[in-house]
């Protein structure tokens, strides 16, 4: 898009866009949640089940990895999902592999170090180059 109306369309997309500016601040997130909910943060973890050699993490040694590492450190609750990912490996060629997928409500600061804690030992046990960590705000009621 070139020109004036390449020109009037941006401008017009930046002026829509300034209102998301004004999305409540999450630091004060009392006025962001709704009635009967409080503000915590939600992590998700992907941990991957291939291993290196073509072998995988099987499901009781998920089950172990869950109860040794995971449990202590988030002894209030969390959820497991199974699912499959897939990624562009070191040669960039699609990887697909078996997944688990752990959700953990996180009502402190402090549980991220637990969070990056896991994620390690995931690493380390497995021979894993990665855990995927997505976080983001959550507004939550139990």
């Amino acid at each position: 898009m070139r020109g004036a109306a390449g020109a009037g369309l941006v401008g017009a997309l930046a002026l829509s866009l300034s209102g998301c500016a004004a999305a409540p601040d999450m630091a004060t997130p009392e006025a962001a949640c709704p009635q009967g909910q409080e503000p915590m943060r939600l992590a998700q973890l992907f941990f991957g089940r291939a291993t290196p050699g073509g072998g995988a993490v099987s499901e009781a040694e998920f089950t172990a990895f869950l109860d040794e590492e995971i449990t202590p450190r988030f002894p209030a609750g969390l959820t497991v999902l199974d699912g499959g990912g897939q990624w562009r490996g070191a040669e960039d060629q699609l990887i697909r592999e078996a997944s688990k997928v752990v959700l953990i409500v996180m009502p402190g600061r402090g549980e991220r170090a637990k969070v990056d804690e896991v994620r390690e030992a995931y690493k380390a046990r497995f021979r894993q180059e990665s855990v995927l960590l997505v976080t983001q705000q959550a507004c939550v009621a139990f």
